[in-house]
């Protein structure tokens, strides 16, 4: 029996297939014809592989290719390091060597995952931009809905890890192992709630009209007639918010006309409290952190909200001016904030 360095990928196959059927190392030794010590190397590292001669040496690419590579990352954005290099007529690069190179041009980036604009969509952010800016938006009430879940949301729990260390063990559940929702608002300085949204309750016109008399109508009672008669509320153009029935109970209320936003549809960007919900879920989930039941994600959604800094409130609901001003110079497109 000969002793050679490496195993084939069929030898390996083939251990692999002993294994699973019970041989011992020394058999399978015995039926491949290789060295027992190979065998069993390659048994306790089944990922055991050769280091390579030019191990740290990134390939030679001359400076007309590096060209060629920056048009062809910027013609070809989100595209994965093999396609640029073959569309700038660079192939056989080895991946070491092309993410070398890019991280020298370029950066990783997912995709801005966002709701469709049409013409009328845009047509409408900004007759509502026009509607409404000489708005005193300190007297405006933000409110939303938002979903946590027990696992958080996909790829927060990523990060460095010192060379030799060993991967912790992150849980995968069925949909994120479950979730909260809640509700919440912003005004001013203050955060509004949160408020649980009970488990299992679809959030239809009548089980919303119901959450906002049981949670948002006492707080707005207990402020005074100067302080309600300036307050505009806002919601979006959710089923259960859009619902004539929805009108109609937030009228009764005393939330009707000019005191009643009309928000434009497809406008996530518009509502600073889309910002609060990803700085709220990075408090939740710092640290990769994984919660073990819902009441404990619910109690860390209290705790969390109460570390939430009324100055990041105020940054939020001021930047509402600049808002209105981006979204007229971009002729009613998205705007970044």
């Amino acid at each position: 029996m000969g002793k050679k360095k490496d195993l084939s990928a069929a030898e390996k196959r083939q251990i692999v297939q002993c294994l699973g059927q019970g041989m011992k190392t020394l058999d399978i030794s015995r039926k491949l014809k290789r060295d027992h010590r190979t065998v069993k190397r390659f048994v306790a590292d089944s990922e055991h592989r050769r280091v390579r001669a030019d191990k740290g040496r990134m390939r030679k690419v001359s400076s007309r290719q590096i060209h060629r590579i920056k048009r062809a990352a910027a013609k070809m954005p989100l595209q994965s390091s093999k396609q640029v290099f073959e569309a700038a007529g660079a192939s056989g690069v080895p991946k070491t060597s092309r993410c070398r190179i890019l991280q020298m041009l370029a950066v990783v980036h997912k995709p801005t995952i966002r709701p469709p604009l049409t013409n009328a969509h845009k047509q409408k952010r900004l007759q509502w931009a026009h509607t409404y800016m000489k708005t005193n938006f300190q007297t405006v009430l933000f409110t939303d809905e938002c979903r946590a879940t027990l696992d958080g949301p996909d790829g927060w729990s990523s990060g460095w890890l010192v060379d030799g260390h060993h991967v912790p063990t992150r849980l995968r559940r069925q949909q994120g192992g479950g979730g909260v929702m809640f509700w919440a608002g912003i005004m001013g300085r203050q955060l509004v709630g949160p408020f649980r949204v009970p488990e299992g309750v679809k959030m239809n016109s009548a089980r919303y009209v119901e959450f906002l008399t049981e949670h948002f109508l006492p707080w707005y009672k207990k402020k005074n007639h100067a302080f309600r008669s300036k307050i505009i509320f806002m919601h979006d153009n959710a089923p259960s918010h859009a619902a004539k029935n929805t009108s109609v109970s937030l009228a009764a209320m005393g939330i009707k006309g000019e005191k009643l936003m009309v928000w434009p549809p497809s406008s996530p960007d518009l509502n600073p409290i889309e910002n609060l919900w990803s700085i709220l879920k990075r408090k939740i989930y710092d640290g990769g952190r994984q919660l073990a039941s819902k009441q404990q994600l619910w109690e860390a959604i209290l705790t969390s909200c109460k570390e939430i800094q009324s100055e990041t409130i105020q940054k939020l609901t001021s930047s509402m001016d600049a808002r209105i001003v981006k979204v007229i110079s971009k002729k009613g497109s998205y705007v970044n904030m």
